[in-house]
């Protein structure tokens, strides 16, 4: 008999509005969850140490052979996303041939980054990895900051230095910003497609108890990393969880301008894969 389903979950406040509803008891997963920062999911789920997960949209591309494009979830922003920042005391465009520090957690973010230096400002940049990408941006260094750090850094840095990248995305192209898609492996889809669907159910309807209950997800936010007042109730409407046909065209851009800097080989489907689910 096969094991219950490891499923990822992203360990910052903005997986909440999904999976507080678990955490509540308030919906029942037929899985296991395991918490991690987008970059430790992507390689579990890679290394079949997950079966299903949110990874970020680029890495998604890199092993599309390997994984399927699930329906209806994402994390993503319509305009602004609050917590995928570029800190710096210089504009985009005058970072040609900076040092800009990156957190190692994210593919997308730093996907996003370079399409909109390369393809957006026409300069290019030299990324290098550090471990405290916040004392970095502190330092007045230009920082890619991601998450919960990001979104400490609003408080921390002097606005004028702060660029929010789903703000500079859609200023650009009109379009939706995807950072993270649910995918599953491909094995795992073939061998257990009833339980991946009762997964895929049972997290849409964590995302509807999310959307009827705001409120205790802010709670459960406040209570991980407390804000100022109103702060979680703007970031979360700011952010956007449903895969629709918005989210799929900001997808099939992003991919190409991947494409078009050499960070990709080939864009996949941003279409996903055919799945029944009860809702």
């Amino acid at each position: 008999m096969n094991e219950p389903l490891r499923v990822g979950r992203i360990s910052y406040t903005n997986d909440l509005p999904i999976y507080r509803a678990f955490d509540e008891g308030a919906v029942t997963l037929p899985g296991t969850l395991v918490a991690g920062v987008p970059a430790a999911l992507n390689a579990a789920l890679l290394e079949g140490r997950l079966d299903l997960s949110p990874v970020s949209t680029y890495f998604y591309a890199l092993h599309a052979d390997r994984f399927a494009l699930l329906p209806h979830l994402c994390i993503g922003s319509r305009q602004d996303v609050w917590s995928v920042l570029l800190v710096s005391p210089h504009a985009p465009e005058a970072l040609d041939g900076a040092r800009i520090a990156v957190t190692a957690e994210s593919a997308s973010g730093r996907a996003l980054l370079r399409i909109l230096l390369e393809r957006r400002y026409g300069v290019r940049a030299e990324f290098v990895e550090v471990v405290d990408p916040l004392a970095e941006a502190l330092q007045g260094e230009p920082t890619l900051l991601i998450g919960d750090r990001a979104l400490d850094a609003r408080r921390a840095v002097p606005p004028v230095d702060v660029y929010d990248l789903g703000a500079l995305w859609h200023a650009w192209t009109g379009l939706d910003m995807v950072f993270a898609v649910w995918a599953v492996r491909r094995d795992v889809l073939e061998s257990r497609g009833h339980e991946v669907a009762a997964a895929l159910d049972a997290l849409l309807a964590a995302r509807a108890w999310g959307e009827a209950n705001p409120e205790r997800v802010v709670a459960a936010a406040e209570a991980q990393h407390p804000r100022d007042a109103g702060f979680y109730a703007a970031y979360y409407a700011a952010l956007k969880f449903a895969f629709d046909g918005g989210a799929q065209a900001g997808l099939v851009r992003f991919f190409e301008e991947a494409v078009a800097i050499g960070a990709l080989r080939c864009a996949p489907s941003a279409v996903p894969e055919g799945l029944h689910v009860a809702r």
